[in-house]
């Protein structure tokens, strides 16, 4: 397709400039690149065929003033590069937005700023497009207030790479599938990646840290995370990775570190004759590694590094068969038998079993007092000598005495 190169040539580059950049849209052929110079445009603007815009230099901004969504994309084939993109309205009813995109395909949002906008890039009924190396904050909110940072909804097999998500609300996949979300950072989030009706996306290489949530999987399948970071997630049930009622998911070599609850099991795998597969990840210094929660069965739990954690099995559901679990060849810091032929494989499996932890458990007022001396005390001496039987959890056959 031929394409007609449209250079906006302006006297100042320092003053807001009204209708120049849409009056520039409307009069565009289909395949036109629009390469912006520095200034600030009027926002409000709205796509509706094939093109790209382009900033040629840093400082090309687009201000929606605080009214609705600041650029909103009705066409397949669109780009938008090297813009920053600032201050849209504040109504949640309407998803004010920096950028709406919506039944689209092969378009492109990369290099972009976002700030001060309610909503950062909400994507919907769009498939086989580019989010990339964008950075992407929300107005100055209550974190219940802000609006997601980037969410996908009924939008498949797109690339969601090297996104920056700071200070937002969510990063959102509903009801999307075949999606590629890769080398994404996000900090002081509530969820920083949350998945609902989702399935065969792939989830790899992310790091996310001082959230309320890191990653939490929600009636979804056939879907592998795989090498993502997530650590410090906030408060006392802050939580790593979280699974709930999925089934085929496959958590492989990702590092859970100082969270509250490392991996979070629940109902899961939820389709019958499934398996959920945990392997080879690193669980370290969680207040619990692996905490059951409902009944959740069949899950394969093999090669991980089990290290630091004040707890590392909790089950807080009595009928959640934490025991009919495949859980085997994993590192157990506490582990306390012995490799007589060195063969790095536990003489004696290792197991778990529940003590005086019920007493904060099934109470949540006692839980306000977990790793108090108090507890500390009435676990240490259940153990030596149990006034109550205590619930097997689980056995690891085959327990790792190396990492």
């Amino acid at each position: 397709m031929y394409k007609i190169i449209l250079t906006l040539c302006l006297l100042s580059f320092n003053f807001l400039i009204a209708g120049i950049l849409q009056d520039a849209i409307d009069k565009a052929a289909e395949g036109s690149i629009l390469k912006l110079p520095k200034g600030v445009y009027n926002g409000s603007i709205i796509i509706n065929k094939p093109i790209s815009i382009i900033g040629k230099e840093d400082g090309v901004i687009i201000n929606g003033e605080g009214t609705g969504t600041v650029v909103e994309i009705k066409s397949p084939y669109v780009t938008l590069k090297n813009l920053t993109i600032v201050n849209s309205g504040n109504r949640h009813d309407k998803i004010d937005a920096a950028i709406k995109l919506s039944n689209s395909k092969q378009s492109e949002i990369s290099n972009c700023i976002i700030k001060d906008s309610l909503f950062g890039i909400d994507v919907a009924m769009t498939n086989n497009s580019i989010i990339s190396n964008n950075y992407i904050t929300s107005k100055d909110l209550e974190l219940g207030l802000r609006g997601d940072g980037l969410r996908l909804w009924y939008s498949n097999d797109n690339i969601v790479k090297n996104n920056k998500v700071i200070k937002s609300r969510d990063m959102v996949v509903w009801y999307s599938h075949g999606n590629d979300i890769s080398d994404n950072f996000g900090e002081y989030n509530r969820y920083s990646l949350h998945f609902m009706y989702a399935g065969k996306n792939f989830v790899r290489n992310n790091t996310y840290q001082y959230n309320s949530v890191g990653i939490f999987f929600m009636y979804s399948k056939d879907t592998i995370a795989t090498g993502n970071i997530i650590k410090s997630s906030l408060g006392a049930t802050g939580m790593g990775i979280g699974l709930k009622d999925v089934s085929n998911f496959t958590l492989k070599d990702n590092t859970v570190i100082y969270n509250a609850q490392g991996i979070y099991i629940d109902r899961s795998p939820f389709e019958p004759d499934s398996k959920n597969w945990v392997e080879n990840n690193k669980i370290l210094y969680n207040s619990e590694a692996i905490h059951f929660h409902s009944l959740s069965e069949n899950n394969v739990i093999k090669g991980n590094t089990i290290l630091g954690n004040i707890e590392d099995i909790i089950n807080d559901s009595r009928g959640a068969k934490t025991d009919e679990n495949d859980i085997e060849g994993n590192y157990w810091d506490n582990y306390e038998g012995f490799d007589k032929n060195a063969d790095n494989i536990g003489d004696t499996p290792h197991k778990v079993y529940q003590y005086a932890d019920q007493l904060w458990m099934y109470n949540k007022d006692v839980k306000f007092f977990y790793g108090s001396p108090v507890i500390t005390l009435l676990n240490f001496l259940a153990k030596l000598a149990p006034f109550s039987q205590p619930a097997f959890l689980m056995q690891d056959p085959k327990p790792k005495l190396k990492m």
